[in-house]
């Protein structure tokens, strides 16, 4: 019975995870194409196979192959296998003659079984073996790259033998790694550079001056500061649309002033005040003042706050200009005035200081650069190639109602890609309707590409921004802990608080 009983062999065993589908499968028979050439049985095992416990296995011949155990793991490998990589780990121990030479390869050695023995992991050793056999080096899901990069460093595999996806997987994680590291560089010397780190009391304020206006998560002045700003910013934005009511703008229009129009501007006036504040304190504090003229929203506030006293300059010349002279004149002072007025709304850009959802924007504006100039691209071909359409085909039709001319047409290429569809200019022919469904339907896949790149970097860029601010507070409240540990040290050290009356303590 047990004669006739056909067993699987070894070399099937194994091959079952690199079965193709060959001559002699049932689908060979129905899909059309060449045959494939049959599969080697036994390759792969020939290479590399993973052996039992040590009471089952013989003993390794040396001079043919060698027997490894990697963390309770044994496998046996022929020394043919280890002829491509003789700088590795493993084919290193093909040339060591003594026990010493071989104890720094490995971290034990058994000589009656000829059995080497690496205290490694055990997952990622099956990997690098896998690569040895078949030639494929892939990353493990449940391992950390890193560490699976530590691992073939130890082997002596080199990171370009794995498979593109998983190489670029791995130099991702490399580069997180190495931005973390900077940022937490970048943390210990700002804690070194505590409170106490700063000798001078000049050092000393402008550090709590620092963390007053760029952290608001510092204590209590940043946050009273913090919501002081967003407080001005709020009333400048409702003032600002206050000051366009139709019966401020024909007082202006008529050179009055009413006790209204004295309101806003003294409103004005206070909130200027208090940025201008604002912007001195900041640039006082910073460390490099170069730097911080570069800084986008420190433009930003230069941009809003200078409109204020351009226009005051401007009003003062107009005042004092002549009468007869006060034609033309006026009306540029004027026009440039309202300009300026209107230059007031980036107050609001302001606010990015201290929305996090703001910063992320800006930040993913600025990586998604490439995406967005694509963008733009896309649809400057696609509006210059429907505008032509549509003014022929509106033209042959003989209803040339607002498709007067091809620039003109472009208006009409813009808002339909976009699907806005304003309706101030509509095709009226079937030709003209059938490039309009083009056109829509070409501006809907076209602002598709791009969205889901911008979607990713968008979370992506929130995320690190979250991830920042809560090592920041962390960051914080070790400061704090490590601030209060060390003042009550000094408060049992002091030796002026005991009572020099009390007698002293025995020992």
């Amino acid at each position: 019975m047990s004669s006739a009983m056909p067993m699987p062999s070894a070399d099937r065993s194994l091959h079952l995870g690199h079965h193709h589908y060959g001559a002699c499968s049932p689908l060979s028979q129905i899909w059309s194409g060449p045959p494939e050439a049959p599969a080697v049985k036994g390759l792969y095992y020939r290479r590399a196979r993973k052996v039992g416990p040590p009471d089952a296995s013989p003993v390794a011949d040396r001079k043919k192959e060698i027997l490894v155990n990697v963390g309770g793991c044994r496998y046996r490998l022929p020394w043919s296998t280890l002829d491509e990589f003789p700088r590795s780990r493993l084919g290193r121990l093909r040339l060591c003659r003594s026990h010493e030479e071989i104890s720094r390869l490995c971290d034990d050695y058994d000589q009656h079984s000829r059995e080497f023995f690496f205290d490694r992991s055990p997952g990622a050793f099956g990997a690098i073996v896998s690569f040895l056999a078949a030639g494929k080096l892939v990353l493990l899901r449940e391992m950390c790259a890193l560490s699976f990069r530590e691992e073939l460093s130890y082997w002596g595999i080199e990171e370009a033998h794995l498979q593109r996806c998983c190489l670029q997987k791995l130099l991702a994680k490399l580069d997180e790694a190495a931005e973390l590291r900077r940022e937490e560089a970048l943390e210990r010397q700002q804690e070194a550079r505590g409170p106490r780190a700063y000798t001078s009391r000049w050092a000393r304020c402008m550090h709590r001056l620092r963390e007053m206006v760029e952290n608001p998560q510092s204590g209590l002045p940043g946050k009273v500061f913090a919501c002081l700003s967003i407080l001005f910013v709020a009333t400048t934005a409702v003032s600002l649309c206050i000051s366009t009511m139709p019966d401020l703008r024909a007082e202006e229009d008529k050179g009055e002033c009413s006790r209204k129009c004295y309101y806003v501007f003294v409103v004005e006036t206070v909130c200027v005040a208090w940025f201008s504040l604002e912007f001195c304190l900041r640039f006082v504090q910073a460390p490099d003042k170069c730097q911080f003229f570069r800084g986008p929203l420190n433009i930003i506030d230069i941009l809003a706050i200078s409109p204020y006293y351009v226009s005051l300059a401007v009003s003062e010349e107009a005042a004092g200009e002549r009468p007869g002279a006060a034609g033309s004149y006026l009306e540029k002072v004027g026009l440039a005035l309202r300009v300026l007025r209107a230059l007031r709304i980036l107050y609001v850009m302001r606010l990015a200081r201290h929305s996090l959802g703001l910063q992320t924007l800006g930040i993913t504006v600025r990586r998604c650069a490439r995406e967005l100039g694509l963008l733009l691209l896309f649809l400057g071909v696609a509006v210059t190639l429907f505008s032509p359409l549509v003014y022929l085909a509106e033209s042959e039709s003989g209803r040339v109602l607002e498709f007067s001319s091809i620039p003109a047409s472009y208006w009409w290429a813009i808002i339909s890609m976009t699907t806005v569809g304003y309706g101030d200019m509509v095709p009226r022919s079937v030709p003209g309707q059938v490039v309009a469904f083009s056109s829509i339907l070409s501006g809907i896949l076209i602002m598709a590409f791009p969205a889901t790149s911008i979607f990713h970097t968008f979370s992506h860029s929130y995320l690190e921004l979250k991830k920042e601010q809560e090592r920041l507070q962390a960051r914080l409240r070790r400061l704090q802990n490590t601030t209060s540990e060390r003042e009550l040290l000094a408060d049992v050290d002091d030796p002026g608080l005991q009572d020099p009356a009390s007698p002293a303590p025995s020992v």
